[in-house]
């Protein structure tokens, strides 16, 4: 069991082992708000004592009820700095907040965007209420989307919630509510009754900057499942299609690659399809005035569904693309919204 004294120092907690085992596992089991690679890093820093001795290996091994004491101390300043962006925020409680991230928003600080990502926005308006997600005063990133991918995310207020949330991504879906949809235009014809694309990704060895489809045995999992809700034009060869992509894996660059692997890229996407720009000439006047307007792939993280890290309520919440990719495909007579909402 844990008892929890909050002193100025930090929180003081006091853990007796209920069964022979690992440190870090049984810290794990006493402090659920903790996540065990949190909880990891608290041992390698010396935060941890059993009796008057120092437990500094995660893997030690502790006998029933011996006395574990750990101090986790107050998080410390994020290094972002808060910022003053408005964010579009469709719900948030003491736990989390999800967020419907435009294009253009870079998630976390990273080389070249130091400011204006979607973290330093989160710190300005959480302000005080933010607990220390991994030791720093900022919000638990839980997934990314990529920069000019427009969308829904949801976003850790807590450890406990960031921990609860990512069991939830690592497991896909495959045993709880998680769902992700996306709403994407690709170039070409795709089956009318859809498919799911099963290759495995990596970082392609000719362009770090590329994911690329992985030769069998390698790279990681990546599954995605597509449904085709349109198809223009409808009675002449296909030129664009309006899809529904729900992932069962997470991957950087994911739809874009898979799509761009069958020969289907994004349109607008200018890192995996770049050999169809001619294809616009295909397209009716105000949908290539639209495409050039949009100036980036065509990708909305429209849908995201989970299960509350707290209450276990199964959330679902849905988002419309914005207004440059929605003018996009009703320049071509599609409905996103029917696709979108089930």
């Amino acid at each position: 069991m844990g008892e929890e004294d909050e002193g100025v120092g930090g929180e003081q907690h006091t853990v007796v082992a209920a069964a022979d085992g690992r440190l870090d596992r049984i810290l794990a089991a006493a402090l659920p708000e903790l996540s065990r690679t949190r909880l990891q890093q608290l041992v390698r820093a010396g935060a941890v004592r059993i009796g008057a001795g120092l437990a500094d290996t995660p893997s030690l091994k502790i006998a029933a009820g011996e006395t574990i004491a750990l101090i986790v101390p107050p998080p410390s300043p994020a290094a972002p700095a808060g910022e003053a962006i408005p964010l579009t925020v469709l719900y948030e409680d003491d736990e989390l907040l999800v967020v419907d991230k435009p294009a253009g928003m870079v998630v976390h600080p990273a080389a070249g965007h130091h400011t204006g990502t979607l973290v330093n926005a989160l710190i300005a308006h959480c302000g005080a209420s933010l607990s220390g997600i991994g030791g720093v005063r900022r919000p638990g990133i839980v997934h990314r989307l990529d920069k000019d991918t427009s969308g829904l995310m949801v976003v850790a207020k807590t450890d406990r919630a960031h921990a609860a949330l990512s069991r939830q991504f690592a497991d896909h879906g495959r045993t709880g509510p998680l769902e992700r949809a996306y709403l994407a235009l690709a170039w070409g014809g795709l089956p009318v009754g859809g498919l799911s694309i099963d290759r495995p990704l990596a970082r392609s060895t000719r362009n770090r900057e590329k994911i690329a489809v992985a030769p069998p045995g390698q790279g990681r999992e990546a599954i995605t499942h597509v449904e085709v809700g349109a198809i223009w034009p409808a009675s002449q060869e296909p030129v664009v299609s309006l899809l529904r992509c729900e992932l069962e894996t997470g991957r950087t660059h994911q739809i874009r690659v898979h799509l761009a692997s069958l020969g289907h890229p994004l349109l607008g996407d200018p890192l995996y399809g770049g050999g169809f720009r001619t294809k616009a000439a295909l397209l009716p006047s105000v949908a290539r005035e639209c495409l050039v307007a949009l100036g980036r792939q065509a990708l909305h993280a429209g849908v995201l569904g989970f299960a509350h890290p707290t209450t276990g309520e199964a959330l679902s919440f849905t988002s419309e693309p914005p207004g440059d990719l929605a003018a996009l495909a009703q320049s071509l007579g599609f409905d996103t919204r029917s696709l979108l909402q089930r």
